[in-house]
């Protein structure tokens, strides 16, 4: 949340300098406050998990959030029960002429495919426009977030030899952007996956700041200010035990699989796993919350305008 100074206190350029989220006492004064609309389009398998992975996150702050669970029209979930799809979610269909302060688009277990060879494809590059008239602030995490850079900058991704699959330490690139406010130097992120987007690619794009990279992992986190969109290629999200059931589930299916890098005591997979990214978790999206909260207008109706 933001703290009030006068305009002419030294402090008030200092900190707005340093990223701290700084108003006047004339701007605060005509702050109007109601309920954030955040939408969840789940493209996950495990629907449950991740709507609370996510709600866990955006229901930190101070603010009331109203969260609205979005699936694609006509794909069906096949690892969630038909009736809590039914009563939580609606179809994008339904919600095509809604506005929303901000949407997040998950990740999807579908890497191997090239975008084009996704099924719900062309629906959700139809859904991807859409947050451009429709979503104040658009999240595209992992997968979702590949898809999102993919679609409007034609970055592709690029398969890994081996998957990707462990807690890496990543580096603050940005100490001043709003979106890493209150960020150490250097986090620790769960990352899970097979591919990646290349940071040479990202730099020779129109409109994209990496916020956070990795020696190891790569680019993590880019802010694409032009379409008012943040992609996350790894999974802050993530519980405690997440990756430990990803590699317990390919142990059991007899799938290669490493032990995830930097995530059990000593790399034992018989230790129980350390969270050391949940902090970092709560300031990312308690400060893209902030940011919409700052600049969504009062008006839901002129989101887009």
């Amino acid at each position: 949340m933001p703290i009030t100074l006068p305009e002419d206190l030294p402090a008030f350029d200092v900190l707005s300098k340093e990223g701290v989220m700084v108003i006047s006492p004339t701007r605060a004064s005509h702050q109007d406050i109601r309920p954030l609309r955040i939408a969840l389009l789940n493209l996950m398998p495990k629907k449950i998990q991740t709507e609370n992975q996510f709600a866990r996150l955006i229901g930190a702050t101070p603010l009331q959030i109203d969260l609205s669970l979005i699936r694609m029209s006509e794909h069906q979930a096949k690892n969630t029960a038909a009736e809590h799809m039914e009563a939580f979610y609606r179809p994008f269909h339904e919600v095509r002429d809604e506005k929303f302060d901000g949407l997040i688009i998950t990740g999807a277990p579908i890497e191997h495919l090239p975008f084009d060879q996704v099924t719900y494809w062309d629906e959700l590059r139809e859904v991807m426009d859409w947050t451009q008239s429709n979503v104040h602030s658009t999240f595209g995490v992992c997968w979702g977030g590949m898809a999102m850079i993919n679609h409007f900058h034609g970055i592709d991704k690029h398969l890994l030899p081996g998957k990707l699959f462990g807690c890496f330490r990543h580096n603050n690139l940005a100490p001043t952007s709003p979106f890493l406010r209150g960020f150490s130097d250097e986090c620790v992120i769960p990352v899970s996956r097979w591919t990646e987007m290349q940071q040479a690619e990202i730099d020779a794009a129109t409109g994209l700041k990496t916020l956070l990279g990795s020696d190891s992992a790569g680019p993590c986190l880019v802010e694409d200010a032009g379409h008012r969109a943040l992609y996350i290629f790894n999974h802050f999200e993530y519980d405690s035990e997440t990756l430990k059931q990803e590699y317990d589930r390919d142990i059991a299916n007899g799938t290669p699989i490493n032990v995830p890098r930097n995530y059990y005591p000593d790399d034992n997979p018989a230790m129980k796993p350390i969270n050391r990214w949940r902090s970092h978790a709560h300031l990312l999206y308690g400060n893209w919350i902030n940011e919409i909260y700052q600049s969504t207008p009062y008006d839901i109706t002129q989101i887009g305008q």
